[in-house]
């Protein structure tokens, strides 16, 4: 196996290489605005890392959101258009759960991560690998409840620390360890998600409706 694995949707644009026993690069660089200029050299630089050419990769790995829109749909049209050139599977990987996965905390918490407009994609888990909820939007002052005396991990917690008393690492996704969560399951014979993005509302973008038709003025 050799899994390449990346995930673009938070401000952290992170990628790894992992041969099915181990990761061999990883590399993330933090811009929110700039994950269609990131990526591509972030690959580049894992595989020079590690010594290996991208037509050896066996699977791609990639994270499917929550996240905002045009960050989320860089990952995936990346993933997507290699897989395709390359004949290889691509799987997804819900981002929260990239998060989850690191979090070091005996007991149950929680992931927030920054969702814009004020709000907060969160879920909550039992323990690394076991989600209790799906995944879901909304307002922090509207969450705190739902996770209270709880952890939390992600961006969310950071940034509104009177909705989540209690901030843990990490704070964004890693890509080394969505390559490690991935690789284990996909040993595992564990089926992954489609590599499809998982919005869970509306692109701010919307298409412009069609024009109303303009009245001429009536000749006197």
């Amino acid at each position: 196996m050799l899994l390449l694995a990346f995930d673009t949707a938070t401000p952290a644009v992170t990628v790894a290489l992992h041969d099915g026993t181990q990761v061999l690069a990883a590399h993330t660089e933090l811009d929110a605005r700039r994950h269609g200029e990131l990526l591509s050299p972030g690959i580049r630089a894992v595989l020079a890392e590690a010594g290996r050419d991208r037509r050896e990769l066996t699977d791609i790995a990639v994270g499917v959101g929550p996240g905002p829109f045009t960050g989320l749909r860089v990952g995936l049209v990346t993933a997507r258009a290699l897989g395709d050139a390359l004949g290889i599977p691509v799987h997804g990987v819900c981002t929260l759960d990239i998060l989850a996965a690191a979090v070091r905390h005996d007991g149950p918490f929680a992931v927030a991560t920054d969702a814009r407009r004020r709000e907060v994609y969160w879920a909550r888990y039992a323990a690394p690998g076991q989600r209790l909820t799906d995944p879901a939007v909304d307002w922090p002052h509207v969450v705190a409840p739902e996770v209270a005396g709880l952890p939390v991990a992600g961006e969310g917690a950071v940034k509104y620390p009177d909705a989540f008393a209690e901030a843990v690492e990490p704070v964004y996704p890693d890509a080394a360890d969505l390559a490690e969560l991935a690789a284990r399951q996909l040993a595992a014979g564990a089926a992954l998600l489609e590599p499809l993005p998982l919005y869970l509302r509306r692109p701010d973008a919307v298409e412009p409706g069609a024009r109303k038709p303009v009245s001429q003025p009536a000749l006197r």
